[in-house]
């Protein structure tokens, strides 16, 4: 079924003047400046840490000069109205903020597709890109457009872009933060990038795993890397067993990256809350 697409306004929830079948395809849609944030649904109307969301998409607006500040029960009832009615099930879900109307939300639906089972058994490959991203530390619909741009040139096969600094630091991926291990610790980059929502459970779970050093992983150290992971608010953790055709450790699934997944997993359980 096509994506479920809504204005949020002080007065409605009310339709927009286009439709598209995904959320993909409605941010061709959607005004180019403003600023956005992505979540979903777990037993269909819990959201895991959702004000952090918002605390993150104030500060992103703030960022960039646009005075938007959430209402957020309002905005809660309303997802919750179109998740409810849309009967989708698990749902995936962007709040965009347009830079010209700052008093208004677009809220988009569609349904969640978790990563398949396989995907986590085997790995992902990955690839690397000095595409530089300005403002890192705000999701901005800019940012939005030059992040599908860069997925869609994407050989086959390949599941997610790094983007380097000059230094060849991995700074994050496209849609997601990275993660090496290297001497026994988990290596991060702690500036240059956005500080995901994912990121900060994955700080807070490792301290019982593996030692945490905030250093961004760098590719002159790729063929000493033992594990490789990456993690996003929709995904948790996706291990990376290849990133620019070189093969991480031994090239398969570390032990480390599975443990501290399934903890991540753990934290989720425990910390969902009703919309």
């Amino acid at each position: 079924m096509p994506a479920i697409i809504r204005r949020l306004t002080a007065h409605e929830l009310g339709d927009v003047d286009f439709s598209a079948d995904n959320l993909q395809e409605a941010t061709k849609h959607e005004p180019l400046h403003g600023v956005y944030t992505v979540s979903n649904t777990y037993a269909r109307t819990k959201t895991l840490l959702l004000d952090k969301h918002l605390d993150r998409l104030e500060d992103s607006a703030q960022s960039k000069g646009i005075p938007f500040k959430c209402d957020r029960k309002r905005l809660k009832s309303a997802l919750r109205q179109m998740i409810v009615e849309s009967d989708l099930g698990d749902a995936r879900f962007r709040i965009s903020v347009p830079a010209h109307a700052p008093s208004e939300m677009i809220l988009s639906i569609e349904p969640f597709q978790p990563p398949k089972p396989a995907l986590i058994g085997r790995g992902a490959r990955c690839i690397t890109s000095a595409a530089i991203r300005h403002n890192p530390g705000a999701k901005s619909s800019e940012w939005m457009r030059q992040r599908q741009a860069l997925e869609s040139e994407q050989p086959v096969g390949i599941y997610e872009t790094f983007l380097l600094d000059p230094d060849g630091n991995l700074l994050e991926g496209a849609s997601s933060n990275v993660y090496a291990i290297l001497n026994g610790e988990l290596l991060t980059a702690s500036r240059g990038m956005l500080a995901g929502i994912s990121r900060m459970i994955v700080l807070e779970i490792c301290q019982n795993i593996i030692p945490l050093r905030s250093e961004a992983p760098n590719m002159a150290d790729l063929h000493r890397f033992s594990e490789a992971f990456l993690s996003s608010s929709s995904r948790g953790i996706i291990p990376v067993i290849e990133i620019d055709e070189t093969l991480i450790g031994d090239g398969r699934v570390g032990p480390t990256t599975l443990a501290l997944r399934k903890a991540y997993q753990d934290w989720v359980a425990d910390h969902l809350e009703e919309l």
